[in-house]
């Protein structure tokens, strides 16, 4: 990895009328680094991943992506990065296979378009027409379209929605293989498995703003959080958080032959991400009570 960061992000703002829809936003990308962006609906993922795209205008704020001021790189730029919009509608009458090759002319170092469409899985459909094609056929068409430019960094907005759960699979491992020729990658998703499985940072953002980033497996201090042990004792369900589940395991061991209904549970990515978000959201709600 350079020095430079693919994407740095200090004091980000965006207003839409009296909505703060980005709040100070601090974001950070390493060269070769993929990091997910999670957060409901609302939460200012899709403004803030607009703006590093050069597609829509701060109010404030720090940007540099690739080395530029998205809001005045020019075509050179954007020939460095690759985008997957949330959804796309274009171009319905064109083949994939004309789509692809098309796209492919727009940059100065293509990857082959017969090699995408095959690693997209749409060889089957290389002659349909775009507007023939199913949801989840079509969010592989944008993505084919955004990484046939062979970009250093890669913006992926949602981009598995409507796969079935072998595509999605099939397009971790592109991904994966992306990230080992070097590429830089942004993803927002609602699929925490998805994050959990391709990110090597999650930044969990929540009205507008970073509250919690690091390693999916200890965002939140997850490894540091209790576990909670669960039995059954003169037939009531029985639970315990302890921070050594062993220990109480134990004990119990000397109590039953064998513990009836045990269960050992760790929180999940997804348990730690709605905390996060419960726990911003009160704190929000406070704030505006003593306005």
């Amino acid at each position: 990895m350079t020095e430079e960061p693919a994407v740095r992000v200090r004091g980000l703002h965006k207003r839409y009328g009296d909505k703060h829809a980005v709040d100070g936003l601090d974001l950070e990308v390493a060269r070769g680094e993929i990091v997910a962006v999670l957060g409901p609906n609302g939460a200012g993922k899709t403004t803030t991943v607009e703006i590093l795209e050069g597609y829509r205008t701060r109010d404030a704020g720090e940007v540099s992506v690739l080395g530029q001021d998205p809001g005045t790189a020019g075509r050179g730029w954007r020939a460095r990065i690759g985008v997957v919009l949330q959804s796309s509608s274009d171009l319905d009458e064109a083949t994939v296979t004309e789509l692809v090759h098309h796209w492919a002319g727009f940059y100065p170092d293509p990857r082959d378009p017969e090699q995408v469409i095959d690693a997209v899985g749409l060889r089957e459909k290389a002659s349909a027409r775009a507007g023939a094609l199913s949801g989840g056929q079509r969010r592989r068409l944008d993505v084919a379209l955004g990484i046939v430019g062979r970009p250093e960094l890669l913006f992926l907005d949602e981009p598995t929605t409507g796969f079935d759960p072998e595509a999605r699979r099939a397009f971790w491992d592109l991904i994966a293989g992306l990230r080992h020729d070097g590429t830089s990658i942004l993803l927002t998703t609602h699929y925490l498995d998805e994050a959990e499985q391709l990110a090597d940072r999650a930044v969990v953002v929540s009205n507008g703003r970073v509250v919690a980033a690091g390693a999916p497996a200890d965002l939140g201090g997850r490894n540091a959080r209790q576990a909670m042990v669960r039995w059954v004792e003169d037939g009531e369900r029985r639970e315990i958080r302890t921070d050594t589940p062993t220990a109480v395991v134990a004990e119990l061991g000397t109590r039953f032959t064998e513990i009836p209904g045990l269960q050992v549970l760790r929180p999940t990515l997804e348990d730690v991400y709605l905390a996060l978000i419960d726990d911003d959201a009160a704190e929000t709600r406070a704030k505006e009570a003593v306005r």
